[in-house]
């Protein structure tokens, strides 16, 4: 199918390219267009806390977005300054619609101090939430500042606030283009040193262009036919440009190396289509298949991010197989023509004769040693990632300047718990009796304080918030949430508010987790004993990437979690990584660093057909793909690492966990620990059992496949003299 797509090509190589320039054209147009309709408001369909916060939504106006806190603070009793109250009840104006409560409103001691110096103000903004909407904190302290006064503090806090403050209180970023643009350059700088002619260079940049904007435009379809995470777009620009280079890379390096062969344009572009079009192809199922880990799962919101990130790899695809190709059938020989680096730095071929060969040779000499090294490396990482926690970030860790930091830490000396930040509320229905749910919310072990405000009903519905002892976050906070449900039951109360639907978050991610987490891998596994024609190189390959995973989670924690470098980032120790960090570590990572085991396992296999020795496989394949790895790994990390630039403290930890484990992946896993287990497994590598390989439809190959005695005692290999075989 490819050798004769490779033909219809070269035929029609003008009206390919044609028919990409007006698709990329417009999808300039459908970039404009999507900015508007990203999404960024959590569902979690069929979890009581949600559909009760949606409930309340509908009936009552509020209870999707997070309080805001105003903190106030003065030297004697705070509650005989009637000028408290006063600028509590401007802030309350500067606030239409919000539901308020505070000590002036309910007379309740719950909102103060122990030594009633410092007293907070309860505000629900009314209203869904969305991604553009910003808490301005800044605004409603002014409006409770005004005429506020001398000797009264006043900030303004809250989960709200504080995310604003860790993301510079910008709702959108950085921007893409700007991040697409610096990613770009990067890449740019490493494509001149990987082929240091200009049409080379070029040819890449155009495909990921092409590649990005067409994948915006499919992405702005699909925003009419579901919600779409407004993460996706920072996904569209960075690992379009990533993968789109990785694949022009493959297949660029195998046209050149045809084109030095002798080949003429044609036979050249067949050849590089029937071998570098078929690695393409796997591995963007893959990278494809990896997403799978966010679309089987049961909430809009990471599934809309795992359709769109799976739009990814296809357009990436399918530039590389079509628009490439038409490039270079125009361009024919001219791909090595305009030379913009000193000639030492031109590929000339036979990669085995220069350093990526000399290692492979070492390698093959020293597997034992080799794999030591990279086992011992993984196990270290690994390790330290078993110290994953998993949940949202406490509040307490968010970092920032402004009100919102110092509204947090008026808080915390005054001894008031950081969980009125992230209360537990409660959904009163049918006319339940609201009081009675607040003193039963009193009653529970780890709850300080609760209340039922008269001013919160409307028609039967009422609305109560109790203050947990703990931030919402922390450990302990589940047992707190499921004794709160405990005492709810018999009454007309539902547990919502952000704590409560943070635990149904929590628990509809990682219920089904581990089953998604099987099917990818039961997938990859028969793709790629498809593509490689050998169980034991499918298993193997599967396994080595779960490394990879491993040794991420590893940094992420040390540097994040832990705060080892986190400063660099202008970021203190998390406690915790944000539940959807890991998952999109996992579901990206998987398919990116899949990429690499593809790309030098398909070379090998190649070699191994032609040679049928596993030791010229290695070298060869080694040799062949070094390069190539390294220079993708390092486009990749790059576009990254501008990623972690941008503000966000969960971005950052999410585009350095990916970054970090596409490099060590390109260094420590397939340079050191795919070619050292080649060695040690000898013919085993090629094992592929007969009835399995007419279950996947494989033809035979010209090569015998090892036997299992051969697994135990491997074949030597047949030499030829002048008398015959020996």
């Amino acid at each position: 199918m490819l050798t004769r797509l490779a033909h219809v090509i070269m035929r029609y190589r003008w009206a390919v390219i044609g028919i990409w320039i007006f698709l990329t054209l417009f999808g300039v147009f459908a970039t404009g267009k999507v900015a508007n309709r990203w999404y960024a408001a959590t569902a979690i369909p069929g979890q009581p806390a949600y559909e009760a916060s949606q409930r309340a939504l509908d009936k009552l106006g509020i209870g999707d977005r997070t309080p805001i806190v105003v903190v106030f603070h003065t030297d004697g009793d705070i509650t005989h300054n009637a000028a408290v109250g006063q600028a509590m009840q401007r802030a309350a104006t500067a606030m239409p619609g919000a539901f308020t409560s505070s000590y002036f409103t309910t007379g309740n001691e719950s909102y103060l101090s122990k030594d009633r110096q410092t007293a907070f103000q309860m505000l629900y903004p009314a209203g869904a939430d969305d991604v553009n909407v910003l808490s301005r904190p800044d605004d409603l302290r002014r409006a409770a500042a005004n005429g506020l006064p001398a000797g009264i503090d006043v900030n303004v806090t809250g989960r709200l606030p504080l995310d604003d403050a860790s993301r510079d209180g910008s709702s959108g970023g950085a921007g893409v283009l700007l991040e697409v643009i610096i990613g770009g350059i990067g890449a740019l700088l490493i494509l001149l040193f990987v082929f240091g002619t200009l049409p080379a260079v070029l040819a890449p940049l155009g495909i990921a262009i092409a590649a990005i904007l067409n994948t915006f435009t499919l992405v702005w379809g699909l925003t009419y036919l579901t919600d779409v995470s407004v993460i996706v777009q920072f996904l569209i620009g960075l690992v379009g440009l990533g993968l789109a280079i990785d694949y022009a890379l493959v297949v660029i390096f195998r046209f050149r190396d045809e084109l030095r062969e002798g080949e003429d344009v044609e036979t050249a572009l067949v050849a590089t289509m029937t071998h570098a079009g078929k690695s393409v192809v796997t591995s963007g199922s893959t990278v494809a298949i990896g997403l799978l880990a966010m679309v089987a799962l049961p909430l809009p919101l990471i599934r809309s991010m795992g359709i769109g990130g799976m739009l990814i790899p296809a357009v990436s695809v399918l530039a590389a197989l079509t628009l490439l190709p038409a490039m270079l059938a125009v361009m024919g020989e001219r791909i090595n023509k305009v030379r913009v680096m000193p000639r030492r730095f031109l590929d000339h071929g036979h990669a085995e004769d220069g350093a990526w060969g000399r290692w492979a040779r070492f390698v093959i000499r020293r597997p034992v040693a080799v794999a030591s090294v990279g086992i011992l490396l993984v196990l270290t990482l690994a390790g330290i990632g078993t110290q994953l926690n998993v949940s949202e970030t406490e509040l307490n860790n968010f970092p920032g300047t402004g009100t919102a930091i110092a509204g947090r830490q008026m808080l915390a000396d005054a001894g008031i718990s950081p969980g009125v930040m992230k209360p537990l509320n409660v959904l009163v229905e049918n006319g339940g009796d609201a009081q009675a749910v607040a003193a039963k919310m009193r009653g529970v072990d780890g709850v300080v304080g609760a209340v039922a405000p008269t001013a919160w009903k409307v028609g039967d519905t009422s609305y109560v918030e109790a203050f947990p002892a703990i931030d919402g976050a922390a450990p302990g906070i589940q047992k707190i949430v499921d004794r709160s449900n405990a005492a709810l039951r018999g009454t007309d109360g539902t547990l919502t508010g952000i704590t409560a639907v943070g635990r149904d978050f929590l628990h509809a991610l990682f219920g089904t987790f581990p089953y998604v987490i099987g099917l990818v891998l039961l997938l990859t596994l028969v793709l790629l004993t498809r593509a490689f024609r050998s169980v034991v190189l499918a298993v193997k390959a599967v396994v080595l990437n779960l490394f990879s995973l491993a040794a991420a989670f590893g940094i992420v924690v040390f540097i994040f979690q832990e705060g080892h470098g986190s400063r660099l980032w202008d970021v203190g120790a998390t406690g915790s990584l944000t539940a959807y960090v890991p998952l999109m570590i996992f579901a990206f990572l998987f398919g990116l660093s899949m990429d690499y085991e593809v790309f030098m396992l398909a070379r090998m296999r190649e070699a191994y057909d032609e040679t049928g020795s596993t030791d010229r496989a290695i070298e060869l394949g080694l040799a062949r793909t070094g390069k190539l790895v390294t220079s993708g790994a390092l486009i990749l990390m790059f576009a990254f690492l501008v990623l972690s630039a941008g503000p966000g403290f969960e971005i950052k930890s999410l585009a350095v966990g990916i970054a970090a484990g596409v490099i060590f992946d390109a260094t420590v896993i397939r340079a050191l620990l795919v070619p050292a287990l080649m060695k040690l497994f000898g013919d085993a590598n090629w094992w592929m059992p007969d009835r399995l390989r007419r279950v996947l439809r494989l033809p035979e190959t010209t090569t015998p496949p090892p036997t299992l005695i051969d697994l135990v005692e491997p074949r030597l290999p047949l030499t030829v003299d002048p008398l015959g075989v020996r």
